[in-house]
C-alpha cells in the first residue's frame, strides 16, 4: 500500500517572527487513482504545506512519494508534476519554446511538447509569449508544464482560481482523467462546494493544523448543508411567514437574512417557499437550491461526537451514496455512476502494482466510463520509454534557456555598439596604450564593457531555475546539481570568448575604417595579451554564473563580478606590496619534460597572468564563489 500513496508526516514549517508556524504538526495521505482536496481558507497554510511537501520551503516534517523522499528520487520531475500560482517564465519566451526547455531539463523528447500543448489546447498559441496570455491560458500552460514528464503525481495550488465555469470544468475533468489512469492528484482549494463535487478525498486545514480528513461523501454530509436561496423586495415579511408555517407545521426551518433582500432557508425546498410566496401574493426574484459550507471545523466536531445522524430537515445519504453527492444547483457532475448503481471508487479498492514506464488502468474501469470521467478530457500520451540519462543534457537545456529570448543577443549588441564607439573616442582623445585601445578599457572604468556584458550574460544564466518548481525539484529552489552548474559555466564561457572576439574584432575594424592602419597594428606580445583578455571576459562571465547561484539574484551576480576589480584587486595588492627578495624564475625551465608544440610557455604565460593583481584577484573570487556553492549545496542535501 505504501508504494501507491503520498505520506505527509509531521509537516511543520519554521516559526515566524512573535507569530505561530504557518504549518504546524500536519499528516495526511493522498492515494493513487483518486483526487485529494487541501482544503482551507486563504492563510490557512496550504501553499506553505505543499512547499513542505516538495522541499521549497524549510521546516520540519518528511513527505515520502511511493515510499521516497522527493530527494531520494533520481528524478523528481518525472515523479511529481508541479503548478504553484502562475506560470513563471521569461514573458518574451514563447510558449513552446517555454515547454522545449522543460523537455530538456526533464530528458524527455522536444516533440512531447507538441503532444501536451494538444492534449491542453494550446496548439493555436504556441507561437504567443508568456506575457501576453490570459489568466485561462496561463492556466492550461501551467498544466501543460506539470503533465510534461508524464508524472504519477500532480500537485497544484489553487489552480482554478479566477478561472471561468467552462475553464473548470475543463481543468477538473483533466485531474479526474489523471487519476483514472492510476496518478495521484493532490490540489489545494479554497472552495468547499468544488472539493465536495470533485475530489474523492478531503483534507481540512485551519489556521494551520489539520482539522478534518475524511471521504468526499463524509465531508458533504458533515460540513456541506443544503438551503435553498431566496431574493425578494419583501425578505422581511416573507422570512416572518415562513417561520410561522414551520412552527405550526412542527417542521424543522431555519431562516438566515443575509443582507439586503436576500434570505437562506435550511430544510425547506423550493416548492414550499414558492407555493407560500404566491399565497401571499410576495414577489421573488430568485429562488434556487445550493449547498451552505458550515466552515471548517463542522466536520471534526462531528466527528469527535461519534459521527451523529444528521437532522431530519437535512436529507440522509444513500446507502451506497455517489462519490461527489453533492453538486450545485445548474451544474454537472463529472463522476460516472456504473450500471450496477456503484461508483467507481468501489472498483478501486483493490490496488493495481504500479508500473514504473506507463501508469496502470485500475481494475474495474471500463472505457466507456472513463468517457464519461474525462468529459472531453484527453490527457497527452504516455512516455513509453524513458530516455537514458545523457551528459549533455543540461548543455541542451541552457543553450534552449539562453536562446530562447532576445535578452542574451540584446546584451551582447549593446556590448559591441559601446565597446566600439569607446574604441573610438579613446583614439581620438589619445594617450591610450594600445591593448586597452582594441579592448576599449579606458583606466577611468573598472572592467571594460566587454568584461561588464559577459558578467552580465553569466548573471542572467540562474534566472528559470530560481522561479520554475519543474526545475527546483532538487533541493531549494535553486538546483545543486554540478552537471547544470557544469553546463551553466561551459555556455557562459563559451559566449564570453565569442563576445571577446567580437568585441576586439570590431573595435579594430571602426578604428581601421576611421583612423587608418596604423591604429590597429597587431603587438609583438599578442599571444600574452590575447590570453588575459581572453582569461578576463570568461573568468567575469563564470563569476557571474556562481555568484547568481550563491545569491539567487541577477544583479547580486552583477555586483560580485565588478567587486573584483573594486574592491579584491585592491586587497590583492597590498598583500603583494612590498620588497622581494627573490624573483619568480620562469617556470617552464623548470619543468622536467618538455610538452610538444611549446606546451611549456602557454603554461608559464597562464600562470603569469593568474600571479598577477587582476588575475589573482578574479581567481580568489571564482574560487571563493565556487566553495560557496558547494557548501549551500551540501547544506540544502543534510538539512
Amino acid at each position: 500500500m505504501l508504494h501507491r500513496v503520498i505520506q505527509a508526516i509531521g509537516l511543520t514549517s519554521n516559526p515566524r517572527k512573535e507569530l505561530p508556524p504557518a504549518v504546524d504538526d500536519v499528516s495526511f495521505e493522498a492515494h493513487a487513482g483518486r483526487v485529494t482536496a487541501l482544503l482551507g481558507a486563504p492563510g490557512a497554510g496550504k501553499t506553505t504545506a505543499l512547499g513542505l511537501m516538495l522541499e521549497l520551503q524549510r521546516g520540519r516534517g518528511v513527505t515520502y512519494f511511493r515510499g521516497r523522499p522527493l530527494h531520494r528520487i533520481p528524478h523528481p520531475a518525472r515523479e511529481v508534476g508541479v503548478l504553484l500560482g502562475d506560470v513563471p517564465g521569461h514573458p518574451a519566451r514563447s510558449v513552446r519554446g517555454h515547454l522545449r526547455m522543460l523537455c530538456a531539463a526533464s530528458g524527455v523528447p522536444g516533440r512531447r511538447a507538441d503532444e501536451v500543448l494538444e492534449a491542453v489546447g494550446l496548439v493555436s498559441l504556441r507561437d504567443e509569449r508568456l506575457g501576453v496570455l490570459s489568466r485561462g491560458m496561463d492556466r492550461r500552460l501551467g498544466l501543460a508544464c506539470a503533465l510534461l514528464p508524464d508524472p504519477h503525481t500532480l500537485v497544484l495550488d489553487d489552480p482554478a482560481r479566477g478561472l471561468s465555469a467552462g475553464e473548470k470544468n475543463w481543468l477538473h475533468g483533466m485531474l479526474r482523467a489523471h487519476a483514472a489512469q492510476g496518478g495521484t492528484v493532490l490540489w489545494a482549494t479554497a472552495d468547499a462546494k468544488e472539493a465536495a463535487r470533485i475530489a474523492d478525498h478531503v483534507v481540512t486545514l485551519e489556521r494551520g493544523r489539520l482539522v478534518a480528513d475524511q471521504d468526499a461523501a463524509d465531508f458533504s454530509r458533515t460540513r456541506l448543508r443544503p438551503r435553498v436561496a431566496v431574493r425578494s423586495p419583501h425578505a422581511a415579511r416573507l422570512s416572518v411567514l415562513l417561520a410561522q408555517e414551520a412552527r405550526s407545521a412542527q417542521r424543522s426551518v431555519e431562516v438566515v437574512r443575509e443582507g439586503g433582500n436576500r434570505l437562506c432557508v435550511y430544510g425547506s425546498t423550493c416548492a414550499d417557499i414558492g407555493e407560500t410566496a404566491f399565497r401571499n401574493g410576495i414577489v421573488v426574484h430568485r429562488l434556487a437550491d445550493e449547498v451552505g459550507d458550515m466552515g471548517p471545523g463542522a466536520g471534526a466536531a462531528e466527528e469527535a461526537a461519534g459521527a451523529p445522524e444528521p437532522p431530519s430537515d437535512t436529507p440522509r445519504p444513500a446507502a451506497a451514496p455517489p462519490r461527489h453527492p453533492v453538486v450545485p444547483a445548474g451544474e454537472e457532475s463529472l463522476t460516472p455512476v456504473h450500471r450496477d448503481g456503484n461508483t467507481p471508487e468501489a472498483a478501486d479498492a483493490e490496488d493495481v502494482p504500479p508500473d514504473p514506464v506507463r501508469r496502470p488502468r485500475l481494475a474495474g474501469r471500463t472505457p466507456r466510463a472513463d468517457r464519461a470521467l474525462t468529459a472531453g478530457a484527453d490527457l497527452p500520451p504516455p512516455i513509453s520509454v524513458r530516455p537514458a540519462p545523457r551528459p549533455l543534457r543540461p548543455v541542451r537545456y541552457e543553450i534552449r534557456r539562453a536562446t530562447g529570448v532576445a535578452t542574451g543577443f540584446l546584451v551582447g549588441a549593446g556590448v559591441l555598439v559601446v565597446s566600439a564607439l569607446t574604441a573610438v573616442l579613446l583614439a581620438r582623445v589619445g594617450h591610450t596604450p594600445q591593448p586597452r585601445l582594441l579592448a576599449a578599457w579606458p583606466e577611468e572604468l573598472p572592467l571594460p564593457p566587454a568584461a561588464l556584458g559577459a558578467g552580465l550574460l553569466g548573471a542572467l544564466a540562474f534566472g528559470d531555475e530560481f522561479r520554475h518548481p519543474a526545475l527546483a525539484a532538487d533541493r531549494g529552489t535553486v538546483p545543486r546539481r554540478l552537471g547544470l552548474l557544469t553546463a551553466k559555466l561551459l555556455v557562459a564561457s563559451a559566449t564570453a570568448l565569442v563576445l571577446a572576439v567580437l568585441t576586439v574584432g570590431c573595435d579594430a575594424e571602426l578604428l581601421y575604417l576611421v583612423y587608418g592602419r596604423e591604429v590597429v597594428q597587431v603587438p609583438a606580445d599578442w599571444l600574452p595579451l590575447s590570453a588575459a583578455w581572453l582569461g578576463l571576459v570568461t573568468g567575469c562571465a563564470c563569476a557571474g554564473v556562481l555568484a547568481a547561484g550563491v545569491f539567487r539574484s541577477t544583479t547580486a551576480g552583477l555586483a560580485a563580478v565588478v567587486a573584483v576589480p573594486l574592491l579584491v584587486v585592491p586587497l590583492v595588492q597590498k598583500v603583494m606590496e612590498g620588497p622581494s627578495v627573490r624573483a619568480p624564475a620562469p617556470f617552464a625551465g623548470r619543468l622536467p619534460l618538455r610538452w610538444p608544440f611549446g606546451g611549456e610557455r602557454h603554461l608559464d604565460v597562464v600562470l603569469r597572468l593568474v600571479a598577477q593583481p587582476v588575475g589573482g584577484a578574479l581567481a580568489l573570487s571564482l574560487g571563493a564563489l565556487l566553495c560557496a556553492y558547494l557548501l549551500t549545496g551540501l547544506r540544502s542535501r543534510v538539512r
